[in-house]
């Protein structure tokens, strides 16, 4: 049985996905892993291929999530998305890093896509 925690950020993946659905993102993949790491959602905006980090927050008492993708996390994501460029055989495709941040906003979520939110982190 899932804790509070991991419910609360499958819940946010959805509300995600619902989201970039609306907004024209074609989803390919939720929850792609491998032994190099985990991506939340690997999407396709136009002829681009875009990996995407959800974070959520259940207050805004430690800040906009949007800010909590680390350096670190950066360079994991950017190893799995290599990765799946490669396997898929697409490595000569255009590609992006995107992060959904979401908010807790009165009655609905506030929900942020932020395009190329990093570059390629390989150091």
């Amino acid at each position: 049985m899932p804790s509070k925690d991991q419910q609360f950020g499958k819940e946010s993946e959805s509300t995600a996905v619902r989201h970039l659905k609306k907004k024209g993102y074609k989803i390919i993949e939720q929850n792609y892993r491998t032994k190099l790491g985990e991506i939340d959602i690997i999407a396709k905006e136009k002829n681009t291929i875009v990996f995407v980090e959800v974070k959520s927050r259940k207050s805004v008492s430690y800040g906009n999530p949007k800010y909590a993708v680390t350096p670190k996390k950066m360079r994991k994501i950017s190893m799995v998305a290599l990765y799946f460029l490669k396997v898929t055989n697409q490595s000569s495709s255009k590609a992006r890093f995107d992060v959904v941040s979401i908010s807790p906003g009165g009655k609905d979520p506030e929900i942020e896509i932020i395009k190329n939110a990093f570059d390629l982190a390989y150091k």
